[in-house]
C-alpha cells in the first residue's frame, strides 16, 4: 500500500530545508541581540489553556483546534497558537519577579483543522516573541522593530506593517456596543459566522474575509472614535517611537486581531503575491491574560509570524541550497580505500563532502558530481596515487591543480576557502 501525508500537512525536503535553516538561524541571532531567549514548551495542553485565552466564541476555538480525550479522559488539545502556552508557563514558574522585562523567543509547529490553501496548512510552523512585564510603549515599538527587521534580514520586500489601537477593557466595550447597534439593521446582509458573531463579539466581524461582510464593514464606526484618553495617548507614543526608529506604517483603525486576549497595540504585516490571505505576521497587547491564568496582573506584548508564508515569499532557491563542497571521483580499488580514508578526514576537517561508492566510470562519477551540484571534485585515480599528487578540479572554472595528497585535508581547506 502506497500511503500518503495527511491532507494539509506537508514534508519539508532537503531541497528547500535550506531556507528554513537561514530563517531560523538570522531569527535566534536577532532575538538574542535584544536579550530574548527561547522557551520551549509542549505541543499540547490542556484545553481549557486554549479555550479561556484565546476565547469560546473564536473560530479556533469553535472549529479549528485538535482536540481529544487522552486515556485518562483529560480533554487535550494541539496547540493551535503559541502565546497561550508561553503564558501558561510564564505563570507556572513564577518567572514574574525578575530585574527587568523578561523576553522570551518560540518556535515549532501549530495545528489547525481549516481548508488548506497557499501558504496555509493544517501543521504549520510558527516563530514568535513575547515581552513581559512593561507597559511602556517602548516595549511595544521594540517588538514591532524586531519583526519587521527580521523580514528585512532575510531580504523580504514589498511589506505593509498595519498598526491600530483596539482600546482597552474600559473604552472597549462603548466601541463593541457601537458595532453591535450599526451591524442590527444590516444582519441579513452579514454571513452566518458574522450573525453569530454580532451577539458575542461584534469585532471579529471587522476580520471577516467574505466579500459581503468587507463592504458593509467598510461603513461601520472604527476604533478611534471610542478610545479614552490613556490609550490615545498610549498609541501617539508608539507611532511616535516607531517614526524614530525609522519604521514606516499604515494606520489601519479596522484592524483587530483574531484572538480574544488582545488588548491597545494590534498590528499585522502583509505581503504583496499572497493573494486576500496576505498576513505573514502579526501581534500587539495582552495586558489582562496573565492575571486570567493565576499570575499577577501583568502587561505584556508579543508577534506571531508564519514560517510557511515567509519561506514562500524568499527568493533565490539556489542560495538556500545544501550542496558538498568536495566530491570525491576514484578509479579503481585502491582509489576507492584511498577515498573513503580521505572523505572522512574532510568531514573531520568541516568540510562538507561527498563520493560516489559505487565508482563506475570517470564519466559517470563527473556526472554525479556535476548533479550534486559540489564546488570541486577530488580525483583520485592509480596514477595519481603512485606519484602522491591528487587532481582538484573548480567545477566553476574547470581549472584543475595537483597538490601532494600528504596533509590534503589542509590542502583541500584552503584552495576552497581562496
Amino acid at each position: 500500500m502506497k500511503y500518503q501525508a495527511i491532507k494539509g500537512v506537508k514534508d519539508i525536503l532537503p531541497k528547500d530545508i535550506g531556507k528554513w535553516h537561514f530563517l531560523e538561524k538570522t531569527a535566534k541571532e536577532l532575538f538574542e541581540t535584544f536579550c530574548y531567549y527561547e522557551i520551549r514548551v509542549p505541543v499540547f495542553e490542556k484545553t481549557a489553556v486554549f479555550s479561556r485565552s484565546i476565547g469560546e466564541d473564536t473560530d479556533i476555538v469553535e472549529k479549528e483546534m485538535y482536540t481529544f480525550k487522552d486515556k485518562g479522559d483529560e480533554s487535550i488539545t494541539l496547540r493551535p497558537e503559541g502565546t497561550a502556552s508561553i503564558v501558561r508557563a510564564f505563570v507556572e514558574h513564577q518567572m514574574y519577579n525578575p530585574p527587568s522585562v523578561v523576553k522570551l523567543f518560540y518556535s515549532g509547529p501549530m495545528f489547525r483543522f481549516e481548508r488548506p490553501q497557499s501558504g496555509r496548512f493544517r501543521q504549520f510552523y510558527q516563530i514568535g516573541v513575547e515581552a513581559f512585564g512593561s507597559e511602556d510603549p517602548s516595549i511595544d515599538a521594540e517588538v514591532i522593530f524586531i519583526l519587521l527587521e527580521l523580514l528585512n534580514r532575510i531580504g523580504l520586500s514589498n511589506l505593509e506593517l498595519n498598526l491600530n489601537n483596539i482600546g482597552c477593557p474600559d473604552c472597549r466595550p462603548v466601541y463593541k456596543n457601537k458595532l453591535q447597534k450599526f451591524f442590527e439593521s444590516r444582519l441579513d446582509a452579514l454571513c452566518q459566522n458574522c450573525n453569530q458573531r454580532h451577539v458575542k463579539n461584534p469585532l471579529r466581524i471587522l476580520d471577516c474575509k467574505n466579500k459581503g461582510c468587507i463592504e458593509i464593514v467598510n461603513e461601520a464606526p472604527t476604533i478611534d472614535q471610542s478610545r479614552c484618553d490613556i490609550c490615545k495617548t498610549n498609541f501617539d507614543q508608539v507611532q511616535d517611537l516607531l517614526s524614530k526608529l525609522g519604521t514606516c506604517f499604515k494606520i489601519n483603525p479596522k484592524l483587530v486581531r483574531g484572538l480574544d486576549y488582545y488588548s491597545r497595540t494590534a498590528f499585522e504585516v502583509l505581503a504583496s503575491g499572497l493573494g486576500a490571505q496576505n498576513a505573514v505576521a502579526g501581534g500587539g497587547r495582552y495586558d489582562g491574560l496573565v492575571k486570567e491564568f493565576g499570575g499577577p496582573q501583568t502587561p505584556a506584548v508579543g508577534f506571531a509570524m508564519g514560517v510557511e508564508r515567509i519561506i514562500s515569499l524568499m527568493q533565490d532557491q539556489e542560495k538556500f541550497a545544501f550542496k558538498p563542497k568536495v566530491f570525491i571521483v576514484s578509479l579503481g580499488n585502491t582509489a576507492k580505500e584511498t577515498a573513503f580514508q580521505l572523505l572522512n578526514e574532510l568531514r573531520m576537517a568541516a568540510v562538507p563532502s561527498d563520493w560516489s561508492s559505487n565508482q563506475g566510470s570517470l564519466k559517470s562519477q563527473m556526472r554525479k558530481a556535476d548533479r550534486s551540484g559540489a564546488d570541486f571534485v577530488l580525483i583520485i585515480g592509480e596514477n595519481e596515487l603512485k606519484n602522491e599528487k591528487l587532481i582538484l578540479r573548480n567545477m566553476k572554472t574547470s581549472q584543475q591543480d595537483e597538490i601532494p595528497l600528504k596533509n590534503i585535508a589542509e590542502s583541500v581547506k584552503s584552495r576552497i576557502k581562496s
